[in-house]
This record gives C-alpha cells, sequence and structure tokens, in this order.
C-alpha cells in the first residue's frame, strides 16, 4: 500500500511529469452480414454417400457431430447487427441471450472470460453488433452464435456504461443534495489524491502556496488511469478517512488533468463512487477540463473544473483575509474610541451630580413629594372605583335577591291561579249547557216521548218490534206497549191494508 506523506510548495522551476494515455481495442475493421457471408460463398449442402448411408444409418449424436463439424467450419468468424433479448446473467458469470430482428433470432451465449471486458451491461431491446462463431449445443441439438465480443450500436460502450452508472447511482441517491457535505472555509490540513508524476500535484501546491501558505498537505499519490486505478484511488480514499482525526484532514480532493474518455475511466468507478459517497472527510472532485464529467464529479460533495480550480475552492485567499481582518479591526477600533467617549460623557455627568450633595438631596426630596401627590391621587381614585363598584353591586344583590324573587313569583302565582279558577269556571258552565242541550235533543228523538204523545208500539213475542202486518199470524200472542204500561193481546183477525 502506498503511504501518503506531507509535501512542501514547488519551486517555481518544477518540473512537470508526463501523462500516459490507456488504449481502448479498436472495433472490427469490417462487418459481415447477419447471415455470415465469408471468404466463401453459400454453404455446399451437406451430401452423405448413399451407399454408407444405406449400408448403416446414422445415430442422432453421429448426425449432430457432422452438423457441427459442417456449421462450426463454415463460419469460424461471424459480425452480427441485431437486437438484445431474453437477456440473463447466471450465477457462474455467463451471459444467455438471444439476438433477434423484425424477423428471425437465434440464441446466443457469452462465456465469464470473454464478458469479463465488457464496459457495459447487457439488457434487452439493446442495439448491439457482436463478434463470435456458430457452434451447435449438441445436447438439445440447437445452434446458437457464441459470442466473444459485444459493443453498443451507435453510442459507444465506454458512454452507455456510463449513463447506465450514473442513471443506477443517481436512483439509488448518490447524488442527491441532502447527502452534500459543506466544504470548511479554512480546512486545517488537505488531503489530496492524484498521480505523483505529472504537473497536477505541481499546480495544485502552486496555488495553494500563492493562496494561503502554510495549510499542510497531505499527498496520497496513485496512478489514475489503467486498470489499477480505481481500486488504489478506493483505497487513498479509505485511508485518509482513517487518519481524519489523528491528522486533522478537513477536505480531501482527488483529481487529474484532462484527457480521453478512456484516460478519464477510473473515475467512472462504482466502486469509487460509493468510497467517496461513504466519505467522512467533504471531497471535492476535480478530474480533467471544465467540460469534462464523471461520475465522481455528480457523487462528491463540490465538483471543481480542474485541478487548480479545487484549491481556490478549498482554501480561501490569505491577502484577501488579511484585508478583510484588517477592516474589521479599523472598524472595531473605531467603535471601541465612540464607546470609551460616551462613557466619559457619562462619568463626567455623574460626577457633576455628585459634586453637590445638598442638590441632590434636595432633588430626591422633591422626588418624593411629588411621589406622594401622585400616590394619594391614585389612592383616593381608587377608592372611589371601589365604592362605585360596591353601589352597583349592591343593588345588583337586591334585584336578585331570593325573598324578592319569591315575592314576585308568589304574586304571579295568585294571578295565574284566578285565570285559572275562572278559565275552569267557564268551560264547566259550558259543557254543562251543552250536555243539556243533548240531553234536550235526545229526549225529543227518543221513543218514549212518541209513546207519550199516544202513540204505542207492538211487539211479537220475542219483543221485536212489528212494522207490517205481514209479519203477525192469527191467535198469534203479542205485546203492545205504552206510555204507562203493556197489554198482553191475541190477534183475532189480521186484515192487511187495501192498495187503492
Amino acid at each position: 500500500m502506498q503511504i501518503p506523506f506531507e509535501v512542501d510548495p514547488p519551486n517555481k522551476d518544477g518540473n512537470s511529469g508526463t501523462k500516459s494515455n490507456a488504449s481502448i481495442p479498436a472495433s472490427p475493421q469490417s462487418r459481415q452480414s447477419p447471415q455470415g457471408t465469408q471468404d466463401s460463398q453459400d454453404i455446399q449442402d451437406y451430401q452423405v454417400p448413399a451407399q454408407k448411408q444405406a449400408q448403416k444409418p446414422l445415430t442422432v449424436t453421429q448426425l449432430t457431430r457432422q452438423i457441427t463439424l459442417l456449421l462450426e467450419g463454415k463460419f469460424r468468424s461471424l459480425t452480427v447487427e441485431a437486437e438484445l433479448s431474453n437477456v440473463k446473467r447466471a450465477s457462474s458469470g455467463h451471459w444467455y441471450f438471444s439476438l433477434k430482428d423484425d424477423q428471425s433470432q437465434i440464441r446466443c451465449v457469452m462465456f465469464r472470460n470473454a464478458a469479463a471486458g465488457l464496459r457495459f451491461e447487457p439488457e434487452n431491446g439493446l442495439e448491439i453488433v457482436v463478434r463470435g462463431h456458430l457452434t451447435v449445443y449438441q445436447q438439445r441439438g440447437e445452434y446458437q452464435l457464441m459470442v466473444s465480443a459485444m459493443e453498443p450500436k451507435g453510442l459507444g460502450a465506454l458512454q452507455l456504461a456510463f449513463e447506465q452508472l450514473k442513471a443506477k447511482l443517481e436512483a439509488e441517491g448518490l447524488f442527491a443534495a441532502e447527502h452534500k457535505q459543506p466544504i470548511p472555509f479554512l480546512p486545517r490540513r488537505i488531503g489530496i489524491v492524484t498521480s505523483a508524476a505529472g504537473a497536477v500535484i505541481h499546480d495544485m501546491l502552486t496555488v495553494l502556496e500563492r493562496r494561503f501558505a502554510g495549510i499542510p498537505v497531505l499527498f496520497f499519490p496513485t496512478p489514475v488511469q489503467g486498470d489499477s486505478a480505481a481500486p488504489r484511488l478506493v483505497e487513498a480514499i479509505r485511508y485518509l478517512n482513517s487518519l481524519r482525526d489523528s491528522q486533522q484532514i478537513d477536505v480531501l480532493i482527488i483529481g487529474r488533468g484532462g484527457g480521453s474518455m478512456e484516460d478519464l475511466w477510473a473515475f467512472n468507478d462504482e466502486k469509487l463512487a460509493r468510497a467517496i459517497f461513504a466519505s467522512d472527510i467533504p471531497v471535492i472532485s476535480a478530474v480533467g477540463h471544465e467540460t469534462d464529467f464523471t461520475i465522481a464529479d455528480f457523487v462528491s460533495d463540490l465538483r471543481a473544473p480542474t485541478p487548480s480550480a479545487a484549491l481556490e475552492q478549498a482554501v480561501p485567499n490569505k491577502q484577501d483575509l488579511i484585508q478583510t481582518v484588517s477592516q474589521k479591526q479599523e472598524r472595531l477600533q473605531r467603535k471601541m474610541l465612540q464607546e470609551l467617549a460616551r462613557l466619559r460623557e457619562h462619568v463626567e455627568a455623574v460626577r457633576l451630580r455628585l459634586a453637590s450633595p445638598v442638590a441632590m438631596v434636595q432633588q430626591y426630596a422633591q422626588r418624593v413629594d411629588d411621589l406622594d401627590s401622585l400616590l394619594r391621587e391614585r389612592t383616593l381614585r381608587q377608592l372611589e372605583n371601589l365604592r362605585s363598584r360596591t353601589t352597583g353591586i349592591a343593588e345588583k344583590l337586591f334585584l336578585l335577591s331570593p325573598g324578592r324573587e319569591l315575592s314576585t313569583h308568589r304574586h304571579s302565582l295568585k294571578i295565574l291561579w284566578n285565570r285559572l279558577t275562572r278559565a275552569v269556571s267557564l268551560l264547566h258552565k259550558k259543557r254543562s249547557d251543552s250536555v243539556q242541550q243533548r240531553m234536550d235533543l235526545l229526549d225529543s228523538l227518543s221513543p218514549l216521548s212518541v209513546l207519550h204523545r199516544g202513540y204505542s208500539v207492538t211487539l211479537d213475542n220475542k219483543g221485536k218490534a212489528l212494522r207490517s202486518v205481514k209479519e203477525v199470524h192469527s191467535g198469534e200472542e203479542l205485546q203492545v206497549r205504552m206510555e204507562d204500561g203493556t197489554l198482553q193481546t191475541k190477534v183475532v183477525s189480521v186484515k192487511p191494508k187495501q192498495k187503492t
């Protein structure tokens, strides 16, 4: 493990190192058609001699092996352009998927050693270009394309991997503003992670010396490109975080100079992004030029357009601070002089008042008299207010007295009783008159009153009133009821009324 060390500002004639450029294998020079056309033309049909076929039939395994030899011999190198579908990554690290267009599809496999070189994540619907050769999976008798290389169509692999990782980390909240730590105004020590070879560290220390000489720097040299760069950067961030308290590291700067996307690719590593996010020390990312953006820029607490600008943002200008402090000192001195002058005036006024004790006693005596008059006046006013309130309360108590209320209710009750007695008498007389009228009406309508006028009622032996001679037979006994009694009679004869 590389051990960080303190560095001193460079001399004015300091040397700068050279930058190495990483190279990415170029895409194939030529592409073949999806049908897999090679140097030769169409595949010749495989013909089994008629004699051998007639003499001995082929087994399925023998037939499959002959097909395998035929296909693998004719399609040893293919370049196919298609759309990914049914993408699946096995636990072994192998990739299984299909290539399809609008009319056909073919099964594919990409083994772990070939997939290790992928810069992006294969996903369904992605337009890609693959290189490989045709083979036969003999256990199922299926032909398939064994892929050795894969590139996205149109968009470069690095750019696609960048966009995929950016979207993933952004969805997890690693870029959210609420997770950004503030950069301290004046750090006690600055941690710098960059390459020891090159002009970057020299330029950064030069800026620090110009802006605020004397702030210590803990430098952790690491490679900034190549396969080992990302793990070393992660190691540096974690190690400097372990020294945060003991070394009083208040801010951490990681960066490098400009370059191509391949040169800056170490700063697009997912593990590096998570190490920056987990850092307890605020991190400033200073990668490349102002137009260069990496994943480290998005996840860091502050992005600087260049490594030199990172020092501009990390520490204030010492001369500006001195000027500001000087101005505040002058303002403080003026304020103190003004306050001293005010205190002198106050002391002088107190001294003058204390110079004549008799005058002071007279003033206090006059003040006592004023206060006594004021007290008397206020006391009398309060007493008058209390008398008025007492009188009002007494009047209210008299009006609310239980005896007065009882007398009032008794008088009201007597009036109501008299009203009730008169109303009952009137109602009784009215009801008596009505009853008498109804009795008179009933008497006038009673059959007894008819008998009183000389009429009688004839009844049969069952007590039923007879209304017609047709109801009576000769010899039948009848009762004739009159006003003063009843006659028992016997019918001698029946004479109906003659019709005219």
